[in-house]
């Protein structure tokens, strides 16, 4: 549906891509996580837009305590769908006993990779390179932590549901004391809990190549340490319990589990764009042992710290400007972020959706406002300035086609750098397609280097 949607609005002439792009900070990055993508600045994109809309999601993983050594979920969701800053396979030849930290969908997506047979997944566009690591992995258990309980778990129906499905992997049986709908229960959480108590439930026979596997979901730790050993590896956890208000609460007491390899999805944070502002931000962050730690930065003026997001009321993005007196927060004429960018890292697919609708809303009000639909500093919030604002866009764009210099270059493979625009990129999906067909699968993912090769030789064609 996601796609689909796409395609329909990529139809619109009024519409146009640029991909490959990426937008960092005040100055290039030395050393980008892409260095095939285009680079510009943040400020290139003002003198050509009369609005902004940033939809930059969260990429980076949340922090984790100083003593815990993991693998970020998002290294291996950036290695099995190819992505160009991808670093490489991890070594699951040398694992059996993989430990995932954090119940909501990427683990359990990462879960159902590993565990379902490379048979099944050669007919998915999933690359070559991937499904070869795959045959080769040792992978026997996945354990799956988290610090609350199994009513209070971030993955949703579907996800568990697919999980218990596989023909080869069993879920390791939940006492049925942790498995009460509590009072109050969402539809969400009865369905989970009703999953789970019927636990894994294989049918049929499993592919000649399966290993026999199981998965384990473990409640009520949060993980502290971890210390490498000749033999794998050692997390010392902190056994909690739920409060009032089902919040992990410590209880005091400790634990240690075995693993080989540790695996850390336990949330994300959108990425600043690194923009200095005068404005020095206090970041204190407190452990769920008590442990107080303070940080000083002069991040980006539209970035809060402390929440990992971008700051905003309702969508409109506001900025931490330093006046003479004290800071105070400012409306962005025109500039709008909606998604996890501007409410953090929560909610699935169809909730993000939702949120887009409502800010693509408020910005034809904002723009069009009319006796029903108020404007932005009449809309706003208490508690920042209503009136002043900072105003980046350009009410008075060049043309309606016209874009940075440098995006403009690379849509014509100049300065040794290349900008996909939509026709390109549906040639791009178009060969993907013909590739997996011939391989009696869905699509073949193709990396960057293949893409390269494939322009290349379409252009001489021309």
């Amino acid at each position: 549906n996601c796609i689909h949607k796409f395609d329909q609005t990529a139809e619109d002439p009024r519409f146009s891509y640029f991909g490959n792009v990426s937008i960092s900070s005040s100055s290039p990055t030395k050393n980008p996580p892409n260095p095939a993508a285009v680079q510009i600045q943040l400020s290139d994109l003002f003198p050509h837009y009369t609005h902004l809309l940033l939809a930059i999601g969260s990429a980076s993983p949340a922090p984790l305590p100083p003593g815990l050594q993991a693998i970020p979920a998002l290294d291996i969701v950036h290695w099995y769908t190819g992505h160009p800053s991808s670093r490489g396979a991890p070594p699951l030849d040398k694992v059996k006993h993989l430990t995932l930290i954090g119940h909501g969908n990427v683990s359990l997506d990462i879960a159902r990779l590993l565990l379902t047979p490379p048979s099944v997944l050669t007919k998915l566009d999933i690359p070559d390179e991937v499904i070869e690591v795959l045959k080769r992995s040792t992978v026997e258990e996945i354990e799956i932590v988290s610090r609350r309980g199994p009513a209070e778990v971030a993955f949703t129906a579907k996800e568990v549901r697919e999980l218990l499905a596989l023909p080869n992997a069993t879920l390791e049986p939940i006492p049925e004391e942790l498995l009460v709908t509590p009072p109050g229960a969402s539809r969400q959480q009865t369905r989970i809990l009703d999953l789970l108590r019927k636990g894994s439930q294989p049918k049929g026979t499993s592919p000649p190549d399966a290993r026999k596997t199981k998965w384990k979901l473990v409640f009520f730790r949060s993980p502290q340490e971890t210390k490498t050993t000749d033999g794998g590896v050692n997390i010392t956890y902190e056994i909690n319990t739920l409060d009032e208000q089902r919040r992990a609460k410590p209880t005091g007491q400790k634990e240690m589990r075995r693993t080989d390899l540790v695996v850390s999805s336990v949330g994300s944070r959108a990425v600043p764009f690194d923009r200095k502002s005068n404005t020095t931000t206090t970041v204190t962050t407190t452990s769920e042992s008590g442990k107080t730690t303070s940080k000083s930065s002069t991040t980006d003026p539209w970035f809060d710290p402390v929440l990992g997001r971008i700051r905003n009321d309702q969508g409109r993005v506001l900025s931490l400007e330093a006046d003479s007196s004290s800071p105070t927060l400012k409306l962005v004429k025109n500039v709008y972020t909606s998604g996890w960018a501007s409410h953090g890292a929560k909610g699935v697919l169809a909730s993000t959706m939702y949120d887009a609708y409502e800010v693509a809303d408020r910005l034809l009000s904002d723009h069009l406002p009319s006796p029903h639909n108020p404007t932005s500093s009449e809309a706003l919030s208490s508690g920042f300035d209503p009136v002043s604002s900072v105003q980046p866009m350009n009410p008075m764009p060049p043309s309606l086609e016209s874009a940075p210099s440098a995006v403009e270059r690379a849509t014509r493979g100049e300065d040794g750098k290349r900008a996909i625009t939509w026709p390109v990129w549906k040639a791009i999906e178009a060969e993907e397609k013909r590739l997996g067909a011939a391989k009696g699968k869905e699509a073949e993912r193709m990396q960057w280097k293949d893409v390269e090769a494939f322009l290349e030789a379409t252009t001489k064609k021309q």
